[in-house]
């Protein structure tokens, strides 16, 4: 894209490309194609599907939407990495405006349009807003509630609101296309937290991340306790990777799960060995979890909301047992793939 895109009343909008990674999507995947296929946007749209090796039938399902819609289309992604297959789908999409959709993500009808504008008025060269998590059944609803209340995620704006502002990074992304070609894409080490490190030489490069509660997403939340344990030990393990990466980027929020584990852990080794006393620790934090979950459950159903506190716990012990066991070998690995960040072009804005 040679110049920032511009709204409609000044000239054609630009053409958009979507790229999904997508790996064991069958129950979400032609519903979150369709929220892309029926934006209310008026410019050219693609959507470029990466398939990983799945199990189940996502590759049918894909195959399906593209025999319906000539603006479908796929490419392999046989590592089944997610860096990867966005890699690749960036690589195969051929607009100006490229944006990363989830399989399992769901727009909002005007989020394409909105977030064009938001690039044109802002200048920035990736816009991204809201990860609104929204269950269907009784767990689900439980976890979606706990994702987005503040005991369960802290102040992550893109988790919980806030007003529109510059941001380290944002959920997803809209990009201006020059800028992902400009930082050579994704780095294919991160297999999670990609977004924050592609972000991080954005923005070291010069260019602008902006968020906006007005862009948000629907999520489907994990469907199992094993699934959302299993989601929340990777970002632990790679959000410990992502602070010995960039020492700078560690604040109090990151460290709370893993001081909660300790000392729950040490809580419970005192009152076993030494006294009763110090089941205090594990049992205050319990009290804590249960009293927290009444406002995070407002308005759930009585079976969601006997859910909430063991999601909660779910998400902060599985968070805090993945950065406390983050090998440094792996840090090691993804620094020594540490790509510079390439100046961004005064076209991108």
């Amino acid at each position: 894209m040679n110049a920032a895109p511009a709204s409609s009343s000044r000239h054609v909008l630009p053409a958009v490309s979507v790229i999904m990674p997508v790996l064991n999507e069958e129950r979400h995947l032609r519903n979150s194609v369709r929220h892309i296929l029926e934006q209310d946007y008026a410019g050219e749209l693609e959507v470029v599907i990466a398939l990983g090796p799945s199990t189940d039938r996502t590759d049918r399902i894909a195959a399906e939407l593209v025999s319906e819609d000539i603006r479908v289309h796929t490419v392999p992604n046989p590592t089944g990495r997610t860096p990867a297959a966005l890699n690749a789908a960036i690589k195969a999409s051929r607009h100006p405006v490229v944006v990363r959709v989830d399989g399992h993500g769901m727009l909002s009808p005007d989020y394409i349009a909105t977030a064009v504008r938001l690039l044109d008025e802002t200048g920035a060269v990736n816009v991204g807003g809201l990860m609104h998590a929204e269950g269907e059944n009784d767990w689900e609803r439980a976890v979606a509630a706990a994702m987005t209340s503040k005991i369960g995620v802290g102040n992550a704006a893109f988790h919980t609101g806030g007003a529109p502002a510059p941001a380290d990074t944002v959920y997803l992304g809209v990009f201006r296309r020059e800028v992902l070609e400009q930082q050579g894409g994704y780095n294919e080490e991160f297999i999670r937290a990609q977004d924050w490190e592609l972000n991080y030489r954005i923005r070291e490069a010069g260019g602008l991340i902006w968020f906006s509660p007005e862009l948000k997403v629907s999520y489907r939340p994990r469907p199992s306790v094993r699934a959302l344990a299993k989601q929340y030990k990777d970002y632990g393990r790679w959000r410990r990777v992502v602070i010995r990466y960039h020492q700078g980027s560690v604040n109090l929020r990151y460290l709370a799960a893993p001081v909660a584990l300790l000392a729950i852990a040490a809580g419970v080794v005192v009152g076993v060995v030494v006294s009763p006393f110090g089941f205090v620790v594990p049992g205050g934090y319990l009290a804590a979890i249960a009293l927290g979950s009444l406002p995070a459950g407002k308005g759930l159903g009585v079976k969601a909301r006997l859910r909430v506190p063991v999601a909660l716990a779910t998400m902060h012990m599985s968070w805090g047992w993945g950065f406390l066991t983050s090998p440094r070998a792996l840090a090691r690995k993804v620094i020594a793939s540490r790509r510079p960040a390439v100046s961004v072009s005064s076209s991108a804005g």
